[in-house]
């Protein structure tokens, strides 16, 4: 695997992660040591390359890095190849040190303007999701009459929580699409109402176990779905 590119104007360094000597010096570089690649002479420690005076700053923090890259003249973008992803990931950056201070100080004093706007974005968005929920519920009503209102908001909670991967965040769940809500609704049926999470348990198949869970999955589905019948009223 070649060494990352960098970027017109970019100084690269890599974190390594095996021993190493550099080229210059000779002095032994171990894992986890920081260098540079020159292609004439190849490893070469931080020292050799003149760049020992900066200091490391690990991302994690991006409005921090944002002003510390900003402050520092010079400045190195520090990276580390990943075995899993096979490819070279960003570890951080080397700045000066004025420029580190000058930053710190910088985020103190908005810290507390930060975190009032982080505040009200997290309020803004758990009042849009509350309100995504309410209208999955009020859809999984529209196709399933007979579901009581407070099972459908517990369907659609489960269904639409967020980072969870279930089909309430898929694309089609966000613009309601009645197969979408159907797959959720189905979900959860086979969960609440049916045996199919102690077969799971017991070793069987998951196909298996959903075609042997289908017919209560499908009278349930019918139950809920017929016209005739009124809605039960819900659970105290």
């Amino acid at each position: 695997m070649s060494p990352a590119q960098p970027k017109p104007g970019e100084i690269l360094v890599f974190l390594i992660r095996r021993d190493t000597v550099c080229a210059e010096c000779g002095r032994e570089l171990y894992h986890n040591s920081m260098i540079t690649l020159e292609k004439e002479r190849g490893a070469l420690c931080l020292e050799c390359a003149d760049l020992d005076h900066l200091e490391f700053l690990p991302s994690g923090d991006a409005a921090l890095t944002r002003r510390a890259v900003k402050h520092s003249q010079l400045k190195a973008v520090v990276v580390q190849f990943s075995r899993a992803r096979r490819r070279y990931e960003r570890q951080g950056v080397l700045i000066e040190p004025e420029a580190l201070e000058r930053a710190e100080a910088e985020c103190l004093e908005d810290a507390e303007r930060r975190e009032r706007q982080r505040e009200r974005r997290r309020i803004r968005d758990a009042d849009a999701d509350q309100r995504y929920i309410a209208t999955f519920a009020e859809r999984i009503l529209e196709l399933f009459p007979n579901c009581p209102s407070t099972e459908a908001r517990a369907i659609a909670a489960r269904a639409c929580r967020k980072h969870s991967g279930r089909v309430g965040r898929s694309a089609a769940a966000k613009v309601f699409d009645p197969q979408a809500i159907r797959l959720a609704v189905t979900a959860a049926v086979r969960h609440r109402y049916t045996d199919y999470d102690e077969r799971l348990l017991a070793g069987c198949d998951r196909h298996q176990a959903r075609q042997m869970v289908q017919p209560v999955v499908q009278q349930q589905l019918n139950n809920w779905s017929a016209a005739e019948t009124a809605r039960p009223p819900d659970a105290p």
